[in-house]
């Protein structure tokens, strides 16, 4: 993979597009994802803000990050 040339949420297919110089591309499966590390609807909601508002963010945190430890980190829940 080369450089980053844009990085955006596909609301058609709930994914976030990054495409890249070299024409490669990966496509993150944000429903796969949220069902994977979200257990409930805050934490579902701070991975929908990161999805529309910094997709550069969220990508970063799926790919490299450990989604599981920065929504515990992030969110209170209190029932």
């Amino acid at each position: 993979m080369k450089q980053l040339i844009s990085c955006e949420f596909n609301i058609d297919t709930a994914c976030v597009e990054l495409y890249f110089t070299d024409e490669s591309r990966i496509s993150i499966d944000c429903t796969a994802v949220e069902n994977e590390v979200a257990d409930n609807r805050f934490q579902r909601s701070e991975l929908d803000w990161l999805i529309y508002n910094d997709p550069i963010a969220y990508a970063d945190l799926v790919l490299n990050g450990d989604p599981k430890r920065y929504l515990k980190s992030v969110t209170e829940y209190k029932q």
